[in-house]
């Protein structure tokens, strides 16, 4: 006895013809239907480099078009060929133009032998299938499907809206039950003459035409009235994506498919000129036959799923570039920014550095450039120091310095002065960590030697800017490690804030600040406060500093240890 293979062709018939002669020379005859919209010459062509293979025929041929009855029809075209024609058949293979052997026939003739009785056919129920992606399950048998979803979408989605809001309710078969599944299934001759030779065909025929892609239901439910014993499993080694397209198989996945110990793969690409070399070449048969364990490489395809659906963390790319808030992270690592620690204190990204293990830049949103650690003008990446350039996308141009720069923490310095784009995205960003001195902006405005008048407006300005940022960083939807002082505040007690946000940056560091950041000047900052007030502009977020009290932080540089005898 042995196993008959139904191929469905068209295209790439040159591959099918390798194929097809590779099964019959093993002595397994073939049956081929080749789709009738392939041109009369192809089709001629296939022939004749088949002829001299008396185990190959041809079986009548269809129009198939993807989710008709046609491909139902002419799937039992060729099995009523293959039926009639070989008598030594015992188990007929569904294959189709696109599939490659994985292993000899004879491996697959013994592991059949074993198991004369049982027929190799995904069928499940519709109400516990779980891979109908985009498409229906019970409906796809109570409504009806004249047209086209391919060529005619627009009638095909209005008729079907259609029929639910008038309540249209096929009546099934009695005692069908649908069933759905791959369509490449092996089922034994009788089994398959069951279903072909049944006098209620007909009936099924008529109900099936009518049905949305029967060639996933058609078998995959009548063989649950004939067969005695099914294995609801294809020997096919088929995947697909989360689109429900198949995965196509090309030259550098020829140890993954050794791997698998599947009888035949699909879908495999026509150029794969080494994975045709090598398995349709002449191999012995290994005794007894591996079981075919499809699940060895499962976890490579959900690994792969999952990088297509999902991406890498923080890393944005044209062939998926996501939906805002639908990111796979914003970024791809811990970064800190800095509000207000710049105009505080003198020259705080070099104190910075010299505690945490990170790259200190300075304002990487500056009006004027993008002032990168060491003053360079060109980051990791081909990042610009062009303003223009990353205010095309702020967001964008934070991403890609992180990913970039990935292994090194980066921190910025930040201000009411710097371009805003990237509250929101910072703000909700779980890998930010986000230390604010509110009311800071206003030192360099007290230091500098302009109109009072112009110094008024600009601090009202930057208020509003800071005041509205410091909204976003408390509302319920941030997700940034985030933590505020106002300048009075902080200057009472520098040294605490500034060893946690340290500890933070460098968690395994025990390395103790002995001194804080050298400040700047802040004699009659008070009164530069008061001055605003009677002009006219109210200062709300520096904390309380009185006037004639200018600050005095507590004395941070600790003395040198002394004994006492």
């Amino acid at each position: 006895m042995t196993v008959g293979f139904v191929m469905m062709c068209h295209t790439a018939l040159h591959r099918a013809a390798e194929v097809a002669r590779y099964w019959a020379e093993s002595g397994a005859p073939v049956v081929i239907h080749v789709d009738a919209r392939v041109p009369a010459k192809d089709y001629a062509a296939l022939g004749k480099s088949l002829a001299d293979l008396d185990t190959v025929s041809f079986s009548k041929r269809y129009k198939c078009e993807w989710g008709t009855f046609s491909l139902v029809a002419a799937a039992q075209s060729g099995a009523e060929q293959m039926l009639a024609r070989h008598a030594e058949v015992r188990h007929v293979f569904l294959a189709s133009g696109s599939c490659l052997p994985l292993r000899p026939v004879e491996e697959l003739v013994a592991y059949l032998d074993a198991r004369p009785h049982t027929d190799f056919i995904e069928s499940v129920t519709t109400a516990e299938v779980g891979w109908t992606v985009g498409g229906m399950d019970m409906e796809r048998f109570t409504l009806r499907f004249p047209f086209s979803w391919k060529t005619q979408r627009r009638l095909f989605d209005r008729y079907v809206d259609f029929q639910r809001r008038i309540g249209v309710k096929r009546r099934l078969p009695a005692g069908l039950v649908p069933h759905l599944g791959s369509q490449w299934w092996c089922l034994t001759r009788q089994t398959l003459s069951a279903i072909l030779e049944d006098p209620d065909r007909p009936m099924y025929d008529r109900f099936f035409k009518r049905v949305w892609i029967p060639d996933e239901s058609y078998f995959q439910s009548l063989a649950r009235l004939y067969a005695t014993s099914i294995e609801s499993r294809s020997l096919t080694l088929s995947k697909f994506d989360y689109q429900g397209k198949p995965h196509i198989f090309y030259d550098d996945h020829l140890q993954l498919l050794r791997r698998s110990d599947c009888f035949v793969a699909r879908k495999i690409w026509p150029k794969a000129d080494r994975l045709y070399a090598t398995f349709l070449s002449p191999r012995a048969a290994i005794s007894p036959p591996a079981e075919p364990n499809p699940a060895k490489i499962d976890r490579l395809f959900s690994k792969a799923v999952e990088r297509r659906t999902k991406g890498r963390p923080g890393l944005y790319m044209q062939s998926r570039f996501p939906r805002q808030d639908h990111e796979n992270g914003k970024t791809s690592a811990p970064y800190s920014v800095f509000q207000g620690f710049s105009d505080l204190f003198e020259n705080f990204e070099g104190w910075l550095s010299k505690y945490v293990v990170a790259r200190v830049h300075g304002h990487l949103f500056g009006p004027d450039r993008v002032e990168f650690g060491g003053g360079e003008t060109m980051f990791s990446g081909c990042l610009s120091d062009s303003a223009k350039l990353r205010d095309y996308n702020p967001r964008g141009f934070l991403a890609n310095l992180i990913w970039n720069a990935r292994g090194e923490r980066q921190c910025f310095m930040y201000s009411p002065r710097d371009n805003q784009s990237i509250d929101w995205f910072t703000a909700t960003d779980p890998n930010a960590q986000i230390s604010v001195i509110s009311g800071a902006w206003a030192v360099p405005l007290f230091r500098s030697n302009r109109n009072f008048r112009d110094i008024r407006r600009e601090a009202a300005r930057l208020q509003r800017i800071e005041t509205y940022h410091l909204d976003i960083l408390r509302s319920m939807y941030v997700k940034a490690r985030v933590r505020i002082w106002t300048m009075a505040d902080f200057i009472e007690n520098p040294m605490e804030p500034l060893q946690t946000i340290i500890d933070e940056i460098s968690p395994r560091s025990t390395r103790r600040l002995t001194e804080a950041p050298q400040m700047v000047d802040l004699t009659g900052f008070g009164q530069f406060l008061q001055n605003l007030k009677n002009q006219g502009m109210q200062p709300r977020l520096m904390g309380d500093f009185p006037v004639g009290d200018d600050p005095h932080p507590k004395h941070t540089r600790r003395g040198r240890p002394y004994l006492v005898k």
